[in-house]
């Protein structure tokens, strides 16, 4: 079989930096209050137990590990010739914001799977950088029963005559958001797998990410 060169978009994938960089996630934390603050007379018994109820009320700490985030069989389904072990892309801070990256060609079929993880200070600050994704993207639908709330969107692109198509699958889980990117593209007939199959292959791997943060350990 010859070797055939992967299209501009699909190589682009292939740096970690460009992954961290299009998942453009910003961390949002309350430093609450400095020693020098004087509280206000009416409540200020309340000022100093309110730290410790907002920590309390965060029910994920870290991000699990995310190339244990998919299950082998999911892996192996969805992307063919992978390794199940799957590549972690560095992140600055690996308690808070994870990904975890399978690639794989066999024969003329290639598939992308990336599972990502981000872990933020309260539920809202979740919801906030859930809507923000969500306000990025155009079709798509709700996915109901997965997580707090979950969206996903399939769109396809064309290089050079070369079809990929790509689904995107975003949930919020209390404080935690999951992130599931899948995509694939033939090289001998030039297009994409269906809507459906993209489609079904991240809402699996989003359930078996999900899973795998709420069997996690929690605060």
């Amino acid at each position: 079989m010859r070797s055939l060169p992967l299209p501009l978009t699909l190589t682009a994938r292939l740096s970690p930096v460009v992954v961290l960089a299009v998942a453009g996630w910003t961390l949002t934390s309350d430093p609450g209050p400095t020693a020098g603050d004087e509280p206000a007379a009416k409540g200020a018994t309340q000022s100093a137990s309110a730290p410790a109820t907002a920590a309390a009320s965060k029910t994920y700490t870290a991000s699990p590990a995310p190339c244990e985030g998919v299950a082998t069989a999911t892996v192996k389904s969805l992307v063919p010739g992978a390794k199940t072990a799957g590549k972690e892309i560095p992140s600055t801070d690996t308690e808070l914001r994870r990904t975890c990256s399978w690639n794989a060609l066999k024969g003329y079929d290639y598939r992308w799977l990336d599972v990502s993880y981000e872990i933020t200070d309260t539920d809202e600050d979740a919801e906030k950088a859930y809507k923000n994704r969500l306000e990025q993207k155009s079709g798509g639908g709700d996915v109901p029963g997965l997580g707090d709330q979950a969206y996903s969107v399939v769109n396809l692109t064309t290089e050079d005559k070369q079809q990929t198509r790509e689904g995107e699958v975003y949930v919020q889980v209390s404080n935690a958001l999951v992130v599931i990117t899948y995509n694939g593209s033939d090289f001998e007939s030039k297009k994409a797998p269906s809507t459906d199959v993209v489609n079904k292959g991240a809402i699996k791997a989003a359930k078996d990410a999900v899973a795998a943060l709420e069997g996690g350990a929690k605060s």
